[in-house]
């Protein structure tokens, strides 16, 4: 009797052809990967990255045919020293035409910084429960929007898109679940700010599929488009793909991620990392979803910089197919 050759040992993955693509039902023809390893992937690593590395890195991933990369973030270096190169990353950058560099804009000092770098596309960072809210942003619950209304009002006003993530929408590590109603009334308030995309975030990886469905029907029958919605998965428990089918089911097209795996949240301890991007891309080109993004450069570039991070890429891919 012959044994078969272990995939990934005498033989790569990609070399035979794998995935193999087969096209399932209700599923989106067309998939934006929104990119998030530079920002809150460098952003909850222990030690601070050089900005030449970062800019490689940027660098890359649009080689790679990502789209969309979130470059860095406009808190302050006292809250998040990682991304303290903010302005001297954007002056550096060399953009790629078709490709989006959004940056994450806590307030309007952040705004302002934003702006003065030449920024036309910003982020703010919401969240669906009190408890986060007060421990990440200083504000209730209800305070958070009045803080976000100037910032949102000012950016439409220079001509700026913004994109409004909500954090702790399907668990809270100090509330426990979070009511899908609850997650929909602050999207919707954030939304009718002026947001023209609203990425619902599991902080701390402990969404499953039939949540995620019972959030996102909440979020649209409040009223926000589910073209407008995005997903922002972790996998703490290992349901981010899972979770991510779900929401394409459901008519989601725009899906966070991180290459290698990059990330977490330094203000929610028990966050792992996001949904890997090359993770995500197996499954979509398995499944025949375009996301125009070359796995291979992709898979190169994380274990590239996990190289310089000093550690494995924790994507399964990306270990599966560089090792």
């Amino acid at each position: 009797m012959t044994t078969p050759s272990r995939v990934g040992a005498d033989v790569g993955a990609r070399e035979v052809g794998l995935p193999a693509t087969v096209r399932a039902d209700g599923l989106p023809e067309r998939v934006t990967i929104w990119e998030v390893g530079a920002r809150d992937g460098l952003q909850n690593e222990s030690t601070v990255v050089p900005v030449e590395v970062k800019l490689e890195f940027l660098s890359r991933l649009a080689d790679a045919g990502l789209g969309v990369l979130e470059a860095t973030s406009f808190v302050h270096p006292k809250w998040v020293p990682q991304l303290a190169d903010a302005e001297e990353l954007l002056a550096g950058l060399t953009k790629v035409d078709g490709v989006s560099y959004p940056v994450l804009v806590p307030n309007e000092r952040g705004l302002d910084r934003a702006l003065a770098a030449g920024v036309r596309h910003i982020a703010i960072f919401g969240s669906a429960t009190e408890t986060f809210a007060k421990r990440n942003l200083n504000r209730t619950l209800d305070e958070q929007f009045a803080m976000f209304e100037p910032v949102v009002a000012r950016a439409r006003a220079e001509g700026l898109d913004v994109r409004a993530y909500v954090s702790m929408c399907f668990g809270d590590p100090w509330e426990g679940p979070v009511a899908a109603d609850q997650v929909a009334a602050v999207g919707k308030r954030l939304v009718d700010m002026g947001a023209s995309q609203l990425s619902l975030g599991d902080t701390i990886g402990v969404a499953t599929p039939g949540q995620v469905e019972s959030v996102i029907a909440a979020t649209a029958a409040a009223g926000v488009p589910v073209a407008d919605i995005a997903v922002h998965f972790h996998d703490t428990y290992g349901q981010a793909l899972s979770n991510t089918l779900a929401a394409l089911r459901l008519g989601v097209t725009t899906v966070d991620s991180s290459a290698g795996g990059l990330g977490g949240c330094p203000y929610a301890e028990s966050a792992t990392g996001n949904l890997a991007t090359e993770d995500l891309v197996w499954m979509l080109d398995g499944l025949g979803v375009h996301t125009g993004v070359d796995l291979d450069r992709l898979a190169d570039t994380s274990a590239w910089m996990a190289e310089r991070l000093g550690r494995p890429a924790p994507s399964r891919v990306v270990r599966a197919l560089r090792g």
